[in-house]
């Protein structure tokens, strides 16, 4: 009865379709590297500042003011230099683009000889590449195509993303550095706000450099405290400079 059971068994797992394979991949990286670096400084450089100002017994008032101010330039400077880079990387693909194009016009034989090593690093022969190479250099598009994202390793980039790019950098430094700086601005006295400041950004810098490590499968624990540390370190030295100078 039972080496009957395990036939049927084997027979429906022929005849019944097996599930579809899904992949899952991250493909969003560009807009998480955005979110890294404006909540990552957002929350590590305006604490810092408004760190060193209670460490040289700066009132509430100025801590606020200045942190405020801090915060205002730092997301306009870290957008614009976002932008900027995002600017750069179109105008390198470009660039690039239109050079492979007067390439395969002027040097036909040494670019097909370029795509050929490409095949060539995977371990095809020449004669099993040879109607791939007819067929990629038949048409121009598709040749220089070709090359930019095998042999420059290039992607095309997004003509949008620049623009993205500042905004959500801008946006995050703006969010991360509210977190140290409310505290300031709900509480009577600096050595409260510090306190306060302190335990909701290391709270924050955890929790962030937590959810970043499980994004981009780091070891989550190790992703906290990387970000803790680096957040502190900095805290720490300007609080003590402020106070060595006041």
């Amino acid at each position: 009865m039972f080496h009957r059971f395990r036939c049927i068994c084997a027979i429906l797992a022929r005849i019944m379709p097996s599930p579809p394979h899904i992949e899952k991949h991250f493909t969003a990286s560009e807009a998480v590297r955005d979110v890294v670096i404006g909540m990552s400084d957002g929350l590590t450089v305006p604490f810092a500042l408004a760190a060193g100002l209670s460490g040289a017994a700066a009132a509430n008032r100025i801590v606020i003011t200045a942190g405020l101010a801090e915060l205002a330039a730092g997301a306009i400077a870290m957008g614009l230099g976002g932008y900027l880079a995002a600017r750069a990387d179109r105008e390198h693909y470009q660039t690039e683009r239109a050079r492979e194009f007067e390439e395969t016009e002027t040097k036909p034989v040494q670019e097909r000889e370029e795509v050929a090593e490409v095949f060539r690093g995977y371990g095809m022969s020449d004669g099993a590449m040879q109607p791939i190479l007819d067929h990629i250099s038949a048409d121009r598009t598709r040749w220089v195509d070709f090359m930019m994202r095998f042999e420059l390793g290039l992607a095309e980039p997004d003509p949008r993303r620049a623009r993205r790019s500042a905004l959500t950098i801008a946006s995050a430094y703006v969010v991360g550095g509210l977190i140290p700086l409310l505290p300031y601005m709900l509480t009577a006295t600096v050595r409260v706000g510090l306190v306060v400041s302190t335990a909701f950004t290391a709270a924050a810098l955890f929790g962030f450099g937590f959810v970043k490590a499980r994004v981009t499968a780091m070891p989550r624990l190790r992703g906290g405290l990387q970000t803790l540390a680096v957040g502190g370190l900095a805290a720490t030295a300007a609080f003590l400079i402020a106070r060595l100078i006041a």
